[in-house]
């Protein structure tokens, strides 16, 4: 097995671009290759599963226990596992580094190979090496990938200083070319699933990377015979009487911990099939999630919201996250499936939006200059601005008015995220929500969640971890609403 963490100094270093072509590169050579993104991301994953032919799983030290994040590690290890951080190396909220890029080395013990973006730099790259191995020795910087060379006269005085005044290899030089640029917008990349050279251009990077990185010396450098211990694992060889279990939760009911989807107990009743919408305008899912949704009962149809007329047979709607203001004409022309889905949230069909997915259930889009009519389903409309609206990490205490089951004891605060540049306005004054926001933004600042009728809708995006098992409940709420539906045809029948 190999594993390591691709990091850098600062963001915007090519880490993205470097993690795609490894995983391309070592794909082409026939490894079996699990990429993993540190951190809430929906788009760099999409291109590095992309990539490596594997669904990129994330895992985040702020959202998840650490055990979760050994687990879900440990649970989709391949032959070559390659964990791309997030920010600069050493960078993070937390003023003890516990959720940095660092910490995650650190807890998978992954040895990490720092890519540098070299533009302008010649002797001063060996303190800046120095300084970051001498900031935490227990971090193993294995190797270091040289990226935004000016030329091979540049490449090689870099080596020389390297190799000179510091002990870790050059295991790749990369020399600066706009043709392996991806094309950027506000969250970053643009999603693979909007592009249509997306293969053609993880193509030409991984080309890219395995002509100027030492793939075998990478591997040689990361190369491990066990997987991480988790941590209660850890303190048990130490105490076994400090230890504590692992927490777990009812399996039957599907919330077990993240990653458990293969130790959930078969469900006796016959699956519930969710409508989800999968296409250029949204593609903002996690892995894990959609993992839970199946391991809970669900069969997930896909349908495409810009080409597909009508809505597939199914008992639920699931609408992701993504850029639907991008697609707002080729969303408005498709007229029937719209009016299909609006008259489906109206007559009661269970439905669960987040961020995109709301801005599409909304009456319409405003957007550089033009308004698009939607769906309609929620009585306000989207207003895109030119900086964001809510961004980072959200805290959700969960109200009264929140419609899935839930257990006796509910989580006190679900930890989540959310990314939006639009706002929601023009809401009835008696509008229901599910959410009281404690940090972030949601909705409006204080409320998140937007309820109507059978319909959850909220900017936060959540995770099926820890506490937090909301796929387990949304199919709880679709089969409970089901239930509520065969009645009444029952009684109708009767009747008759």
């Amino acid at each position: 097995m190999n594993r390591f963490l691709i990091s850098a100094a600062h963001k915007s270093s090519g880490k993205t671009m470097v993690s795609i072509g490894l995983c391309a590169a070592l794909a082409v050579r026939g490894h079996a290759v699990q990429p993993f993104k540190k951190g809430p991301d929906y788009i760099d994953p999409m291109w590095l599963g992309q990539a490596a032919g594997h669904a990129c799983r994330n895992l985040d030290l702020y959202l998840m226990e650490n055990d979760d994040v050994v687990y879900t590690f440990s649970r989709h290890a391949s032959e070559v596992n390659l964990v791309e951080g997030n920010k600069g190396l050493y960078d993070g909220l937390a003023l003890d580094g516990s959720n940095s890029n660092a910490a995650l080395a650190k807890l998978l013990d992954l040895p990490v190979m720092l890519v540098i973006d070299a533009r302008g730099m010649t002797r001063g790259i060996a303190p800046l090496i120095l300084g970051y191995q001498a900031f935490d020795k227990d971090i193993n910087i294995a190797g270091v990938i040289l990226n935004n060379l000016g030329g091979k006269r540049h490449e090689s005085k870099l080596r020389e200083v390297i190799e000179h005044y510091t002990d870790v290899p050059v295991i790749g030089a990369i020399q600066h070319d706009e043709q392996l640029s991806i094309v950027e917008r506000h969250l970053g990349l643009m999603p693979s699933n909007e592009s249509h050279v997306a293969n053609a251009k993880i193509k030409q990077i991984g080309e890219a990377i395995a002509e100027q990185v030492d793939l075998d010396r990478l591997l040689e450098l990361s190369q491990k015979t066990e997987l991480p211990l988790l941590c209660s694992e850890r303190v048990e060889t130490v105490s076994p009487a400090t230890s504590a279990p692992i927490p777990t939760f009812p399996l039957q009911g599907g919330w077990g911990r993240e990653g458990q989807a293969d130790k959930v107990v078969p469900f006796p009743q016959p699956k519930v099939r969710i409508a989800i919408a999968r296409d250029r305008a949204f593609g903002f899912y996690y892995a894990d999630d959609l993992d839970a949704l199946e391991a809970a009962g669900a069969e997930l149809v896909p349908f495409d919201a810009l080409r597909d007329a009508h809505l597939p047979e199914v008992d639920g709607l699931y609408i992701g996250g993504g850029f639907p203001e991008t697609c707002a004409a080729e969303l408005e022309a498709n007229t029937a499936l719209r009016g299909e889905i609006r008259q489906a949230i109206a007559n009661g069909m269970p439905a669960y939006a987040e961020c995109g997915g709301l801005m599409y259930l909304s009456r319409g889009i405003a957007y550089e200059g033009r308004s698009f009519d939607m769906v309609g389903a929620i009585p306000g409309d989207v207003k895109m601005h030119a900086k964001p609206i809510g961004r980072g990490y959200v805290h959700l205490q969960e109200d009264a008015e929140h419609p899935w089951p839930r257990p006796d004891a509910p989580a006190k605060q679900i930890k989540a995220h959310e990314f939006h540049y639009s706002s929601l306005e023009n809401l009835p004054p008696d509008s229901r929500f599910a959410y009281h926001v404690a940090r972030g933004y949601g909705i409006d600042g204080e409320r998140d969640g937007i309820i109507v009728n059978n319909l959850l809708a909220s900017y936060t995006h959540l995770r099926t971890i820890g506490s937090c098992y909301w796929a387990t409940r949304f199919v709880g709420f679709i089969r409970r609403c089901k239930g509520q539906t065969l009645d009444s045809i029952s009684i109708k029948e009767k009747a008759i």
